[in-house]
């Protein structure tokens, strides 16, 4: 949701697009059915339609200095037809001439330069750069309406006015002048018949600019300025404006006087206005990865999609159910009925990271763990707190783990200690400490009979513990910083892995190291889990894989391709239906299981 008109109704009125990390993602808004496009290497940063809705346009960010690409995209077949590379950095913007004759692209404030492409011979046309030397970056750029040699740039204090004059393949710039106003443009939108077009800035009113001579006509609201800047238009066959905020309010003004008529708030600052068909419903983008629908009668805001907006950090099952688990992210838990994929739960902490949750086996709680050394626990139908354990950790509880009894809970912290807190109905207390680990607790497993436990920790040591008479049984070592561990069904074997991105499996009784497997090629592995009959498990890291293997052979059998950023956990659900991962781009990804 932090892309700047990043989602967009198709017109066909059937799908809306929107970019998700490295992929685009296609939804259909009747059956909910989502496609992917993969071919992005790093994450998306714009992306367009054509206007016949044949073509999409996406681009991408890279590293300083390296070449960015624009990817041309068939959407009737869903897949890659060319690959544009010219820009360095990053692509700020692209548009489409009203007859798909040409792709114009914007580059970064690296590259700073406006490149407009030949869309059926897929090459560039010509280039320049984007703004002045005098002027800021230019960061917007729109075609016109009806010709397809005319479009339009706009930035830091600097709107132009580009004609492409083919024959000499050279495009010619025109400054519009706005008088006294010094603006930063956020948005720009183009009236249908060409005359004018309106720009939205950052200090929260729009200006009407005449494409004819250059000049601004008008503006406003000259008094009541939207707060936190116009970040979204769209225009109205009744010559009316929908104007979306930074502030997160969705506006109709007059197209005389920008007096507004009817206005609605939104979670999150809005990034994106798209309309379906002639404007009787639009989309309603936000930076808090919300999505809503409105209908232009009523005016009235319906969520119908919602997500976290920072990096994932735990999923978990209940207890023999795979209809329900539940995520914990930055502010946030949410719980989601697998299903319908929908959200029925938020638990709000705001300015707090939840590392770790866990459902109580009894059904009556949520633990979670807390960057602010709290262990909160929750109701689950309503949310409500039940209670917080303070100071639990010094540095943060960094793993969270309960007993089948619903008597114990066993927390890891940033310090690297191992506390057991004992729960009664209506008090909470420490039970005892283990000191051991040297750094933090990434993972903790319990055994079925609750007498043992083992945590893994970012020391290199997996220790098991056991937990009744609070003593150390066994200390597994590796040159590695241990990030998941799993017990084996049958609880006589444990799998370990981490960030020297090897699968150890390892005897509970005495610690030693029964085998090795290169678990991935690149990057740490930060999850795993297996299955309840001890057959198969997973593993995900910084690979963006998702794998399964056999537990005897040692063996990969299947990679899911899908992610764009780095899984940080993931789970099979009760009953081997699904594999669920999820990702520090935000993501939750549900796999068919296997």
């Amino acid at each position: 949701g932090h892309i700047p008109c990043g989602l967009i109704c198709h017109p066909d009125k059937e799908h809306v697009l929107y970019p998700l990390g490295c992929t685009v993602v296609i939804q259909d808004l009747e059956s909910k059915k989502q496609t992917f496009l993969h071919g992005h290497t790093n994450n998306v940063s714009c992306i367009v339609i054509s206007r016949n809705g044949v073509y999409v346009a996406s681009g991408q960010v890279t590293f300083v200095g390296f070449k960015a690409d624009v990817i041309l995209w068939d959407f009737p077949k869903k897949e890659l037809l060319a690959r544009l590379s010219l820009h360095k950095g990053k692509i700020e913007g692209l548009a489409f001439s009203p007859n798909n004759l040409y792709l114009v692209s914007l580059g970064g404030q690296d590259d700073g330069s406006v490149v407009v492409w030949h869309v059926a011979k897929r090459e560039a046309v010509c280039g320049s750069p984007a703004s002045a030397r005098s002027a800021g970056s230019a960061t917007v750029v729109v075609c016109s309406s009806c010709r397809d040699e005319m479009f339009v740039t706009a930035g830091n204090g600097t709107i132009r006015v580009w004609e492409l004059d083919l024959a000499n393949r050279k495009i010619r710039p025109t400054e519009c002048q706005t008088g006294q106003l010094r603006r930063v443009i956020m948005c720009v939108k183009m009236a249908d018949d060409d005359n004018y077009f309106y720009v939205g800035t950052s200090s929260g009113d729009v200006l009407k600019v005449s494409t004819n001579n250059k000049l601004m006509t008008d503006y406003g609201p000259q008094k009541e300025k939207f707060s936190s800047g116009v970040t979204a238009l769209l225009l109205l066959k009744t010559g009316d404006l929908i104007v979306g905020t930074g502030g997160g309010i969705v506006a109709l003004c007059k197209g005389s006087n920008y007096k507004v008529m009817k206005k609605i708030q939104v979670q999150g600052a809005v990034t994106s206005l798209t309309c379906r068909g002639q404007g009787h419903q639009f989309f309603v983008g936000t930076n808090e990865c919300q999505i809503y629908r409105i209908n232009y009668n009523a005016f009235k805001e319906e969520l119908i999609a919602a997500c976290h907006n920072e990096a994932v950090h735990d999923i978990v099952f209940p207890l023999g159910t795979s209809d329900l688990f539940g995520t914990c992210s930055k502010n946030d838990i949410r719980v989601w009925h697998t299903p319908e994929n929908r959200e029925l739960l938020r638990i709000v902490i705001p300015n707090m990271i939840c590392h770790a949750m866990d459902f109580m086996r009894d059904g009556k709680s949520i633990i979670s763990a807390w960057n602010d050394g709290k262990i909160r626990a929750f109701m689950p139908e309503t949310g409500r707190l039940m209670y917080v354990i303070n100071h639990a950790h010094s540095l943060g509880v960094t793993a969270i783990a309960a007993t089948s009894d619903c008597k114990q809970i066993i927390s890891g912290g940033g310090e690297g200690q191992v506390r057991v807190w004992e729960i009664r109905e209506r008090t909470h207390k420490l039970g005892e400490v283990l000191k051991e680990h040297v750094s933090a607790v990434s993972c903790i497993k319990i055994k079925k009979n609750d007498r043992e436990c083992v945590t893994a920790s970012l020391d290199g040591t997996c220790i098991i513990w056991d937990i009744v008479r609070f003593v150390r049984i066994q200390m597994i070592l590796a040159n590695t910083l241990f990030k998941c561990v799993c017990y084996h069904p049958e609880e006589y074997q444990i799998i370990t892995s981490g960030t020297d991105r090897r699968i150890g499996y390892w005897e509970v009784f005495d610690g030693s190291a029964i085998r090795e497997v290169e678990g991935s090629v690149s990057g740490s592995i930060n999850g795993m889990d297996i299955t309840s009959d001890g057959a198969y498990f997973v593993t995900g890291g910084d690979d963006h894989l998702v794998k399964l293997w056999d537990y005897n052979k040692g063996a990969v059998t299947h990679v899911g391709v899908g992610h764009s950023g780095n899984i940080t956990r993931l789970k099979i659900c009760p009953g081997n239906k699904y594999i669920v991962s999820v990702s520090a781009d935000g993501a939750i990804l549900l796999w068919k299981y296997p």
